[in-house]
């Protein structure tokens, strides 16, 4: 397939671009000769006035995230809190003596740290399991033989005008394979599901044909007729902003709904009917389940972008329940860059006769996408933060995207970054959405250099310009590698991926290298910087400290700020506050405890399955264990017993759990034993005659008088009573089960009513 042209610029390039020329009239005009005549200076500023307007229509960036919330100062004044930066620069003020940082004064490091990498090659053995499944999911999916991957402009897709001027205006020139096959199919209202390489234009290839399908609406009826839905609120911004700038010349209304934005905001704006609303699942279930007036009636279109994340651990219930409240006549569409079973079964739900496009199969990862990995010793673990810090200060040093495994271990290296010297801003879980869409637009505005995220980050997000993806920790799965590095190498542009491998790790990148077949490359930082990085490091531990101390108390305080508020609020409005109606879920807390336990099972039960795994896996499986037995060893010899016990406990659990399964309800029926009866009645008799000792409880005659021989009798003769009961209740069932046995064998477990 030749290859496609994604034409818009960067937005940093078309901002150098404009500077330069208006740098260049002024300048000009004084170069010349003053013989030049007015005209031709006259017909040149036309020229370059021309020029500027033709550019300035190409200077519009699909994302903006700055409109969507109020400014970080703002919510800091509002929370009397500071911000991480402040901070840091707080610290470095109280700072001593001045670290010695390797870009300074060290010419020795420049040569060490650009030595020449080691090529390792690795050659997949057998292909993508994908194409087989594709052949045998045939029968399901409609055959897409009419789908063409190729198309010169945007006009040849029957685009309507007000569509083809967004599209000029954003700078799109040709469509690319996906966006070619997926808009004439969509424009007849046919189930799409779709897969493309990261970076290829899939948003606009659902979003472009739901746009012409909405300009032919009936206008007078007002209803949600469009329902997106992604995993991630930095996902639904950025959707959000791409179809308000394609629909700038139409009366398509949009709307957003994401949590951490303001919830009464969103009612309004639902209640007023959108014609688009680009949500997330939870948010949107409870704006329907809890604000009036909002359903999905008249929905017509359901998308599902990044459909395989919407269906992990977490999204799953919550796709199903809203697909359950879309009507049945509906259009769908799935769009991802990878596809699992999970979304092969929500397509046999909820799609019918779907086709399903997948626009470049064969390369998973861009052609013009650099891989490289760098090897972490067990023993230079601890040294894993110098390694990345003597990467970023000497090879990576600008629009570079660090995905790392913990929303901590995310904050500490924007800490350690900031004492540094280098710009860096952070995106995971524990920031305000304002925090994490301000530290969004600063590096789409390359006002920082390093973007610190989590897998928040992994998905869907199209920063423009990216050069650098460096794998920090290193990701769970193939499915997350892809989507990791498909940040950078975006729209046929080059990149660099890298990826920090531990010992633990090598098994699973030897996985990805052989199913992505591609060649990676070792990278060798130099000794020296890793040293003089950690020395720095262990210097710097005490102010990260006081930084992440300071932070605790801030969260203390706002924390009882919160509570009194609370305790006021409750105080001044009870009667409001109690009058409102409460806001109800799908599910409950201890349902969704029970399902997330057994996903959780699941998964366990996936990764402990038969599954092939490689000699290196197996081998560190043995080495794990042999260590285990080693470390029991060396324990005392009461602790050695314990484990023991336990484990003869457990053994016997499990032979006890097997022959049961078949008579389990027969034996629940039965109900407790007989040493639990009489132990649990000893035990009330004792509690009845502690208290009426003390006087809380008075004996009453009629219950005396109602059961004499109860009292008369003494503690044996109960016992004897109990035992010849609890027999005869026994002794059908055991004829009936055991096919005309005698009865005298039931009486050989007398030591089973003994107390163990």
């Amino acid at each position: 397939m030749a290859p496609f042209l994604f034409e818009p610029q960067s937005d940093e390039e078309i901002e150098h671009s404009e500077e330069e020329e208006a740098s260049e009239p002024e300048s000009e005009p004084g170069s010349e000769p003053e013989e030049s005549e007015g005209e031709e200076e006259e017909d040149e500023q036309e020229a370059s006035r021309i020029s500027k307007e033709k550019k300035k229509k190409k200077t519009q960036s699909p994302w903006d995230f700055a409109k969507y919330t109020e400014s970080v100062a703002e919510e800091h004044a509002r929370r009397s809190t500071t911000s991480v930066d402040e901070k840091i620069s707080k610290a470095l003020k109280q700072r001593s003596t001045p670290l010695a940082v390797p870009s300074q004064n060290n010419d020795v490091d420049d040569s060490s740290d650009s030595e020449p990498d080691k090529q390792e090659d690795y050659r997949p053995d057998e292909e993508d399991e994908e194409e087989g499944n594709a052949g045998d999911s045939k029968s399901f999916f409609a055959p897409s033989d009419g789908a063409s991957f190729h198309a010169d402009s945007f006009l040849q897709l029957h685009l309507s005008r007000p569509l083809l001027r967004a599209c000029e205006a954003l700078g799109y020139a040709k469509p690319t394979p996906i966006q070619a096959a997926c808009i004439p199919l969509a424009l007849n209202g046919r189930d799409i599901c779709g897969s493309a390489i990261t970076g290829s234009g899939k948003t606009a290839a659902f979003a472009l044909p739901t746009l012409e399908r909405l300009l032919f609406r009936p206008k007078r009826m007002h209803a949600i007729r469009v329902l997106i839905l992604t995993p991630t609120r930095e996902l639904a911004v950025q959707v959000h902003s791409m179809i308000e700038k394609l629909a700038q010349f139409t009366d398509i209304r949009c709307c957003l709904v994401v949590g951490g934005l303001s919830t009464k905001v969103q009612e309004a704006a639902l209640r007023s009917m959108p014609d688009i609303v680009v949500a997330t699942p939870g948010r949107m279930i409870d704006h329907l389940r809890n604000s009036m007036s909002v359903d999905l009636d008249d929905l017509a279109v359901l998308i599902l972008d990044e459909a395989d994340r919407l269906l992990e651990l977490g999204f799953s219930a919550e796709i199903h329940e809203l697909v359950r409240m879309c009507p049945k006549k509906r259009q769908t569409m799935l769009f991802s860059a990878t596809m699992t079973e999970e979304v092969d079964d929500l397509i046999k739900l909820s799609l019918t006769k779907p086709v399903r496009l997948s626009a470049d199969p064969s390369a998973k990862r861009p052609a013009a996408l650099t891989e490289e990995v760098v090897r972490i010793r067990r023993l230079r673990e601890a040294n894993q933060e110098a390694v990345l810090l003597a990467m970023c200060s000497k090879t990576f040093t600008s629009k570079v995207i660090i995905f790392s495994g913990t929303k901590q271990a995310a904050h500490r290296l924007k800490i350690i970054f900031g004492l540094a010297g280098l710009k860096a801003a952070e995106l995971h879980g524990n920031l305000t959405q304002a925090q994490r869409l301000e530290a969004l637009e600063q590096f789409r505005k390359q006002e920082v250099d390093f973007l610190i995220a989590t897998d928040v980050a992994a998905r869907g997000l199209d920063i423009i310009g990216v050069q650098t993806v460096i794998n920090y920790a290193c990701p769970r799965d193939l499915t997350s590698y892809v989507h990791r590095v498909g940040r950078t190498a975006r729209a046929g542009r080059e990149g660099c991926a890298i990826t920090f491998v531990t010992d633990n790790d090598r098994s699973l990148l030897k996985a990805i290298a052989k199913r992505a077949g591609s060649k990676l490359k070792s990278r060798i930082v130099a000794e020296q910087s890793i040293h003089k990085w950690s020395h720095i490091i262990e210097q710097l531990e005490d102010q990260i400290a006081e930084v992440l101390e300071e932070e605790r108390e801030e969260r203390a305080l706002r924390k009882a700020e919160m509570e009194a508020t609370k305790a006021e609020n409750l105080i001044a409005h009870k009667e409001e506050i109690f009058s409102r109606p409460k806001r109800t879920w799908f599910v409950t807390e201890t349902e969704k405890k029970v399902a997330a336990k057994a996903a959780k099972a699941s998964i366990n039960n996936d990764k402990s399955s038969g599954k092939v795994i490689s000699a290196q896996e197996a081998e560190d499986l043995k080495m794990k264990e042999k260590r285990k037995r080693e470390r029991e060893k060396n324990l005392p010899r009461k602790k050695r017993r314990k484990l023991e016990a336990a484990r003869e406990m457990l053994e016997d659990e499990g032979d006890d759990d097997k022959p049961e399964a078949k008579g389990a309800n027969k034996k629940e029926k039965g109900g407790l034993s007989l040493v639990d009866v009489a132990y649990r009645r000893a035990k009330a008799v004792k509690a009845v005659k502690k208290a009426m000792d003390s006087g809380k409880i008075v004996k009453k005659n009629k219950k005396n008088t109602n059961r004499p021989s109860h009292k008369s009798s003494s503690r044996t003769q109960e016992m004897q009573e109990l035992f010849q009961a609890d027999m005869k209740d026994k002794k059908p069932k055991r004829r009936g089960a055991g096919a005309g046995k005698k009865s005298k064998s039931s009486f050989k477990s007398k030591s089973r009513y003994k107390r163990r």
